[in-house]
C-alpha cells in the first residue's frame, strides 16, 4: 500500500484465515458481535477462542449493545479496540470509556448516506459532539444493516468536513476505488475492508486481500 495506510479486515469467523491475515500483517482484525449480522462471530468462535489469538489490533464491533455486555466481551476476548457502529451517544461513550481498561481504545462509527447539504451538516454536527472517549472515527456507508453492504458513500463529502480525530475509511472499499483516496484532503490512517473481499459472508478471499495489500495506488 503506497499510501502507507493501515489495514483493517472486518467480519472474521475462520481461525485459519485469521492466522493467515496476522501473518500478512493486517493491522486490525475485526470481529462482529451483532447478532443480526451474517458475520456474527459467536456463531463460529467462542470468546475464549478469540482471547487466544495473539494480535494487538483485535477489534470488537458492537451495535447498540449495553455497556456491561461490551465490557464483558472485551475483557473475556482480550479485545484491543471497541468499535461502536450503532446510535451510541456521547454519554454512552463517556460511561463506556470510564469502565473499559484504559489501554482499550474506542472507534466511533459515523454512517453517511447521500452527499447533500443536509447530510454534510448533520455529519459535521455529529463530529462536533464531545466524543471525549473516542480515539478514532470510522466513516461508513449508512444502512439498516449497520455496515457490510459493499456500497460506497461519496468520499468527497469528507473534504467538506472538519475532522479532528484520525479516522478509518470503510464502505465498499475495493481494488477499483481505493485510488480515489488520493482525492481526499485529510487522508484516513487506515482502510477497513469486508464484503468486497469475501467468497461469502465471513469467508474471506485471501488471495484478493494479498493482491490488494501489494497494490500500488
Amino acid at each position: 500500500m503506497s499510501l502507507q495506510l493501515k489495514l483493517k479486515v472486518c467480519g472474521l469467523t475462520k481461525p485459519d484465515q485469521i492466522q493467515e491475515l496476522i501473518s500478512m500483517k493486517a493491522d486490525f482484525i475485526g470481529f462482529i458481535f451483532y447478532k443480526k449480522s451474517p458475520r456474527y462471530v459467536l456463531n463460529h468462535l467462542t470468546l475464549e477462542d478469540i482471547s487466544k489469538i495473539i494480535h494487538t489490533g483485535k477489534t470488537g464491533v458492537f451495535v447498540n449493545e449495553n455497556i456491561d455486555r461490551i465490557i464483558d466481551v472485551t475483557e473475556t476476548a482480550g479485545l484491543n479496540f471497541v468499535q461502536l457502529h450503532g446510535d451510541e451517544n456521547e454519554n454512552f461513550i463517556s460511561e463506556l470509556r470510564q469502565k473499559l481498561q484504559p489501554e482499550v481504545k474506542i472507534i466511533k462509527v459515523i454512517r453517511i448516506g447521500s452527499n447533500d447539504q443536509e447530510t454534510r451538516t448533520q455529519t459535521q454536527q455529529m463530529i462536533n459532539r464531545q466524543w471525549s472517549g473516542a480515539t478514532y472515527y470510522l466513516f461508513d456507508t449508512d444502512s439498516k444493516a449497520f455496515g457490510g453492504t459493499g456500497k460506497q458513500f461519496d468520499w468527497t463529502l469528507l473534504n467538506e468536513l472538519e475532522i479532528p480525530l484520525p479516522y478509518l475509511l470503510s464502505g465498499g472499499i475495493s481494488e477499483e476505488n481505493i485510488g480515489n483516496i488520493s482525492l481526499l484532503n485529510q487522508k484516513p490512517f487506515a482502510v477497513d475492508i469486508n464484503s468486497k473481499f469475501e467468497l461469502e459472508p465471513g469467508n474471506k478471499d485471501l488471495e484478493k486481500i494479498k493482491k490488494f495489500i501489494s497494490k500500488e495506488f
